[in-house]
C-alpha cells in the first residue's frame, strides 16, 4: 500500500510539473495563487485517500470516506485562515472563489402577511402559501431524511426539529431570515417537511435493519440481474448497527446525547449566520456544498460517537472524524462571533429570556432528580426494605409459641435427647 501511494504521488507530481512546463506561466498573481493552492490540495487529498486511517464505514469503498476525512482537514484549515483575517479582507477573499461574492445582500423576510387565505386578493387568495413554497421545501425534506439516517432515532430527530423552530422564534430579532409565519414554522416545517423526511428516514432504517447482509463476489453471480443488484447494493451498508442511545440509562449517556443535540443545533445555526456574515446568498453553490459535506462527514461522526458510547473499553478514543466535526462547528461559530459581534449581542426579548431560563431550569431539575435524587431515594428504600425483611425473618426464626427462643430451646432439647440415650 505504501509503495502504491508513493507511485501515485510521483505520477501526480510529475503530471502537474509537466503541465506547468508545457504552458507559459501567465503573469497573473491571483490566478497563479489559486492554481497553486488547488494543486497542493489535490496532492494532499491523493496522499490522504491512500494513507489515512480507515473509518467505521466500508461501503461503497473505504477510500470514499478517507476522501471526506481529508476534505474535513482542508475545510478546517480554510476556516482557520478566514478566522485570522480582518472582517473586510475575509469577505473580499470570497471573491477569489466566486467574483459575485463580497457584496452585501438583503435577507429575505418570510414573515409579513401570515393569512393562509387572503380574501383581499381575489385572483389568488392562497398566494401566501405559494410564496413560501420555494426550493428550500424539498431541501428541508431531503435534509431531514439524511439526518434521520445519521441519527437513527425518531425521538432525537423530533427534538432537534422542534428545538430549532424555537431557536428561530428566539433569534428572529437578529436574522430576518428566521422571521416566519406560525403555520410556516409548525405545519410546513415541523409536520410536512421535517416530519415527512423523518418518517421516510425511519422506514428506510427499518428496511436496512431487516435486510440480509450476505455478500457475494460480483463475478460469482451467474445472472446479469443478480450482477446489477449486487452493484446497487454496493452503496448500502456492509452490515447494520441499530443505534440505541438510551439517554436516561446513565448520566454519561444523558450528557452525551445533550451534547450531540447541542452540536447539531449549533451547526444548523452556523448555516444561516455564516452566509449572513460572509455575504453569501442562500442559493449559492457554496452553501449547498457545505450541506453535502456535513451529510457525508456527519454520518461517520455519529457512528464513531455511538461506538465510543456503546463500548468504551473497545473504542478507547473518540473517532477522528467526530473530533474534526466538533472542531469545524466551533471554528464556524468563532468566525460568526468575530465577523459580526453586534448581531450576536442583540439582547433577547424579555419573554423569550424567561422561557429559556424556565426550560433550562426544568432540564437541570429533571437531571438532578433522575440521576441523583431518584437514585438516593431508591437506594434508601431498598436498604429499608432489606432491613424490614431481615427483621421479619429474625422475628420469625426466634419466636415460638411459649415466648422462648427456638434457638435457645434447640440446645436444651438436644441435651435431653443425649441424656435419654
Amino acid at each position: 500500500r505504501r509503495a502504491h501511494t508513493l507511485t501515485v504521488l510521483f505520477i501526480l507530481t510529475c503530471a502537474l510539473g509537466y503541465v506547468t512546463l508545457l504552458e507559459e506561466t501567465p503573469q497573473d498573481t491571483a490566478y497563479n495563487t489559486k492554481r497553486g493552492i488547488v494543486a497542493s490540495i489535490l496532492v494532499f487529498l491523493c496522499f490522504g485517500v491512500t494513507q489515512a486511517k480507515d473509518g467505521p464505514f466500508s461501503r461503497p469503498h473505504p477510500a470514499y470516506w478517507r476522501f471526506w476525512l481529508c476534505v474535513s482537514v482542508v475545510y478546517e484549515l480554510f476556516l482557520i485562515f478566514i478566522l485570522f483575517q480582518t472582517v473586510q479582507d475575509g469577505r473580499q477573499f470570497m471573491k477569489y472563489i466566486d467574483p459575485h461574492l463580497g457584496v452585501p445582500l438583503p435577507e429575505r423576510d418570510y414573515g409579513g402577511n401570515c393569512l393562509i387565505y387572503d380574501p383581499g386578493n381575489e385572483t389568488d387568495p392562497f398566494h401566501n402559501i405559494w410564496d413560501k413554497l420555494d426550493g428550500f421545501v424539498p431541501a428541508h425534506f431531503f435534509g431531514w431524511y439524511l439526518k434521520t439516517l445519521m441519527i437513527r432515532d425518531w425521538w432525537m430527530c423530533m427534538i432537534i426539529s422542534v428545538m430549532f423552530e424555537f431557536l428561530e422564534y428566539s433569534l428572529e430579532h437578529q436574522l430576518p431570515n428566521f422571521s416566519e409565519c406560525w403555520w410556516d414554522h409548525w405545519i410546513m416545517d415541523v409536520i410536512l417537511c421535517n416530519g415527512l423526511g423523518i418518517y421516510c428516514g425511519m422506514k428506510t432504517l427499518s428496511w436496512l435493519s431487516l435486510k440480509t447482509y450476505k455478500w457475494q463476489g460480483l463475478w460469482n453471480i451467474p445472472t446479469y440481474k443478480g450482477k446489477m443488484k449486487r452493484i446497487v447494493f454496493q452503496f448500502t451498508p456492509y452490515s447494520w448497527v441499530k443505534f440505541e442511545w438510551k439517554p436516561a440509562s446513565s448520566l454519561r449517556r444523558w450528557l452525551a446525547v445533550c451534547g450531540i443535540i447541542f452540536v447539531f443545533l449549533l451547526a444548523e445555526l452556523n448555516t444561516f449566520y455564516l452566509k449572513f456574515v460572509l455575504w453569501m446568498p442562500p442559493e449559492h453553490y457554496l452553501v449547498l456544498l457545505r450541506l453535502v459535506f456535513f451529510v457525508n462527514v456527519g454520518g461517520v461522526a455519529m457512528r464513531e460517537i455511538y461506538d465510543f458510547m456503546d463500548d468504551p473499553k473497545f473504542h478507547k478514543k473518540l473517532g477522528q472524524q467526530a473530533w474534526l466535526v466538533a472542531a469545524i462547528t466551533a471554528t464556524e461559530f468563532l468566525i460568526v462571533v468575530k465577523y459580526d459581534p453586534y448581531t450576536l449581542t442583540l439582547s433577547l426579548p424579555f419573554y423569550i429570556t424567561q422561557c429559556w431560563i424556565l426550560g433550562i431550569i426544568l432540564v437541570l431539575t429533571w437531571t438532578a432528580w433522575r440521576f441523583f435524587i431518584r437514585d438516593i431515594t431508591l437506594r434508601y428504600k431498598e436498604i429499608r426494605r432489606q432491613k424490614q425483611e431481615h427483621r421479619h425473618e429474625k422475628d420469625k426464626c426466634l419466636s415460638n409459641g411459649d415466648g422462648h427462643s427456638a434457638l435457645l430451646d434447640e440446645p436444651n432439647g438436644s441435651k435431653l435427647r443425649e441424656r435419654k440415650l
